[in-house]
């Protein structure tokens, strides 16, 4: 289970540190790594990262960099000072972002984001983007590699073509995750976690329903033997 719980990301959408910290304790050893969002750090600023990282946690810090260059690596090496394993900026910065990106992020793993998974065909033509959602995004990942960045965050829905032509050692972070069952919430594009690492996730990011659950450490521990029941079944 040691890889599962390296691929399993808990996104801590939550008020305050409380109830971040309340949620870290619940699932216990289940999981490794804790996704820190704009939400939780506007409440509560870079001190939670600090405690989480000091607690043997990783973080994935989840902020969707977007803005000039400078802007964005002066905000990155900052990141690095608290430790993070993982961060967020945005592709659509463009070229010379995602390269100051890239410079500044030494051993973070720096993802750019390519289309929101509670975007669909539609949300994409209101905001004058003339392709569907698969082309936007492999575009947005072939910008995104070209200038150094190791990894991307995409919806399942594209993860199986992006891997197909970013290749095997990029990284592929998955949100948009839910159980069979489970609700959407606000997400367009859901998969199952066995689906997502079917179609080339490298790693999954699930929020409600596992900080939602009676039992966090048992929802993320089932979450986990539907992984790796996957990849034995490969």
């Amino acid at each position: 289970m040691s890889e599962m719980r390296d691929r399993l990301i808990i996104a801590l959408d939550v008020d305050s540190a409380a109830q971040a910290q309340q949620i870290v304790q619940s699932v216990g050893d289940s999981a490794t790594t804790f996704k820190v969002g704009k939400q939780l750090f506007t409440a509560e600023g870079p001190q939670i990262v600090r405690d989480l990282v000091a607690s043997g946690k990783k973080v994935f810090l989840d902020l969707k960099f977007h803005d000039i260059p400078n802007t964005v690596g002066a905000a990155i090496r900052q990141a690095r000072e608290l430790n993070v394993s993982m961060l967020t900026v945005h592709a659509s910065g463009g070229s010379k972002m995602l390269k100051a990106a890239s410079d500044a992020g030494g051993p973070v793993l720096v993802l750019a984001v390519t289309v929101l998974t509670s975007m669909n065909d539609a949300d994409l033509s209101e905001i004058g983007i003339a392709g569907n959602v698969q082309a936007q995004v492999l575009l947005l990942g072939a910008l995104a590699r070209a200038n150094g960045i190791r990894g991307l965050v995409a919806s399942a829905h594209e993860a199986r073509e992006l891997r197909r032509e970013l290749g095997a050692d990029f990284a592929i972070v998955t949100p948009g995750v839910r159980p069979a069952g489970a609700e959407k919430g606000d997400q367009a594009r859901v998969v199952t976690p066995a689906a997502a690492l079917e179609a080339g996730a490298s790693h999954i990011v699930v929020g409600r329903p596992i900080t939602e659950a009676a039992d966090p450490a048992a929802a993320a521990k089932a979450i986990m033997e539907e992984l790796e029941g996957t990849l034995q079944s490969r």
